[in-house]
């Protein structure tokens, strides 16, 4: 099942690519990672065949928003343990299930949301968060929900939440390594 949605992603991302480099429309790359996220956060986890477990009842992905400078990057976890970046600019990591570390991360990052569910407010849009906020996207069995903080908030330790900022910025962290030996 992991691997299914893993080849999704990545045939989402050569189709949308190739669609983009051929298309009279000329879609970045920035685009295409736009409309990626899009499709993560309108796709129930139903239709990706899962379902709720004991381990994970309410929440099968995460997403944080989380604008910096002139680009708004989006980390993306699931339960079955991938992990992503998209960003508004042309950076981007995909693949992260093929790394147990990033695994490992993506689960906890995901198993760190189940804590804030009930707090969550449901959503059905998923605009980016203004300029100084973060906002966490908690993809549900049941639906969409969303936590916005600011991020001077979130970034003090032991603030409300500061656990899903730092949780995310571990996955940045694996996910920039992977990054940087792709390029090696």
């Amino acid at each position: 099942m992991m691997r299914t949605r893993l080849v999704l992603v990545f045939l989402l991302v050569a189709v949308a690519v190739t669609l983009a480099q051929n298309s009279p429309s000329k879609k970045t790359p920035a685009d295409v990672m736009r409309e990626i996220r899009l499709k993560i956060l309108a796709t129930p986890p139903s239709q990706m065949n899962r379902k709720p477990t004991d381990e994970y009842p309410h929440v099968d992905e995460i997403i944080m928003d989380w604008p910096i400078e002139d680009s708004t990057i989006s980390v993306m976890a699931s339960s079955a343990g991938d992990g992503s970046i998209y960003t508004t600019s042309n950076f981007g990591v995909f693949g992260g299930i093929n790394y147990q570390n990033v695994r490992n991360e993506a689960k906890k990052f995901v198993k760190l949301g189940e804590k804030y569910y009930s707090e969550a407010a449901p959503t059905k849009d998923y605009p980016y968060p203004q300029n100084g906020h973060v906002r966490f996207y908690l993809i549900c069995y049941d639906g969409v929900r969303v936590i916005d903080a600011e991020v001077n908030f979130v970034s003090k330790q032991n603030a409300k939440y500061s656990d899903l900022f730092a949780e995310a910025q571990r996955m940045i962290g694996e996910l920039r390594q992977i990054a940087q030996e792709q390029k090696k």
